[in-house]
């Protein structure tokens, strides 16, 4: 399972949307999320027919938080043209991790 870690502390577990159906479909369809989604490529969100809002990270190529929003549900997002991955979790998440515009975020399996 792969891991959110910023500045050597590890702030979520992590579960990765790469292939066009799992970037697609995202968080549809679920009630919650327990960590955080990391869709790439990807430069923008929406979250129609989403049941819960989100919190989403906008990451350029070399893991640098270009943006951070939190959208409710029913929203259709502006495409940030410097991201190259998203990450999304449950609103509301990224105060407690500490998330913020200028962090450098990784994501680590378990094998690094």
């Amino acid at each position: 399972m792969p891991w959110l870690v910023s500045d050597a502390h590890v702030l979520a577990s992590a579960k990765r949307a790469t292939t066009r159906s799992e970037r697609r479909h995202g968080l549809l369809g679920r009630d919650s999320f327990e960590g955080a989604l990391v869709i790439e490529p990807c430069r923008w969100v929406h979250t129609i027919r989403m049941r819960f809002p989100i919190d989403v990270a906008f990451l350029d190529a070399d893991g640098l938080v270009v943006r951070t929003v939190q959208m409710p549900r029913q929203r259709i997002g502006l495409p940030v043209p410097r991201a190259q991955m998203v990450i999304e979790a449950e609103a509301g998440a990224f105060a407690r991790w500490g998330v913020h515009v200028g962090d450098v975020i990784e994501l680590r399996d378990d094998d690094q």
